[in-house]
């Protein structure tokens, strides 16, 4: 059985987006699910291992969002930061502006922020003045303010790896279609099942490994000794929002009525969860034990998946 989890993650972009479609938007956990992100698991150029599919990014995972219910969006990127800046200021005058990713590192209202780690996110912003900027950060600082060349630094996002070109913002969201979340996600699975099986359609890092491969890799690198960085991105964020990840896809197979798919779904989040008291306490045996049961459940959810709800298998 499925209990969906309620309380704080790292679900920035999914939050983000919430915030932007406001009463028309489903759940931020409808969003994230439909985005592709759990289904799979990836080991970026055979060093770092997260809980998303092989080859997938929050951008890719973005677009395919904003689509599934119906909306789209002006994207744009690129140019210098005084007219990243300026394109940013004459959007908002219209509404709020999703805006990145971003390097959290270096928004200097966040406790501990002033150096650039990598880590991507992202942000609403609301007003851009002649000197500040003003934000719904969805980590927790609604109505955020930060210097305007701060904004444009962490825009830059510099170290983040799936980001082509800087300052990519989306704004001008319009509705094309009225879609339920039942129908949106419905829409959703065929893509989940593509990224389950590994797409060949998306660019991926050399010696980048995915599904059951990475999980195994991971559980050798494990038992040869964690990088240390790769311990602390585990400990703050990859393994609670790869179990968060994982629950919400439950509930929404669930809703559906995959129900032996969502058993699956709910075997991984319990497996992905149940890493972090083994990280956080160095019991690294447990911790590759873990990997290695999660290893085999990302085929069988695909086939639980193609198989598809009782009464349509019953049906056909």
């Amino acid at each position: 059985m499925s209990v969906t989890y309620v309380g704080s993650g790292p679900y920035c972009y999914a939050n983000s987006l919430a915030m932007i479609l406001g009463a028309e938007a489903p759940p931020p956990a409808v969003i994230e699910v439909l985005t592709g992100s759990p289904y799979g698991m990836q080991l970026i150029g055979g060093k770092l291992p997260l809980f998303d599919p092989f080859g997938w990014d929050p951008e890719l995972g973005l677009d395919a969002a904003i689509g599934l219910l119906g909306w789209e969006c002006e994207r744009l990127d690129g140019g210098s930061a005084p007219a990243a800046l300026d394109r940013l200021r004459r959007a908002c005058q219209d509404g709020p502006v999703l805006a990145g990713p971003l390097e959290l590192g270096l928004l200097s209202y966040q406790p501990g922020s002033g150096k650039a780690v990598g880590a991507d996110h992202y942000v609403v912003v609301l007003e851009v003045g002649d000197d500040t900027v003003l934000v719904h950060d969805p980590q927790g600082y609604p109505y955020a303010t930060l210097p305007a060349g701060a904004f444009a630094e962490a825009w830059r996002g510099e170290l983040i790896s799936y980001l082509e070109r800087p300052y990519r913002m989306r704004h001008g969201f319009i509705r094309r279609e009225r879609v339920s979340a039942a129908d949106a996600l419905r829409r959703s699975l065929p893509a989940g099942r593509l990224w389950l099986a590994g797409r060949p359609d998306v660019a991926v890092a050399p010696g980048t490994l995915g599904q059951a491969e990475a999980a195994e890799r991971t559980a050798r690198l494990v038992e040869e000794g964690l990088d240390p960085e790769v311990r602390t991105v585990w400990q703050a964020f990859a393994v609670r929002v790869g179990a968060r990840r994982l629950n919400d896809l439950a509930a929404c197979l669930s809703s559906l009525g995959f129900d032996a798919a969502e058993a699956v779904a709910v075997e991984q989040a319990r497996i992905v969860g149940g890493l972090q008291g083994p990280l956080v306490s160095g019991d690294d045996p447990a911790l590759a034990a873990g990997l290695r049961r999660l290893a085999p459940t990302y085929d069988r959810l695909r086939a639980a998946l193609v198989a598809g709800p009782p009464e349509l298998t019953s049906a056909t």
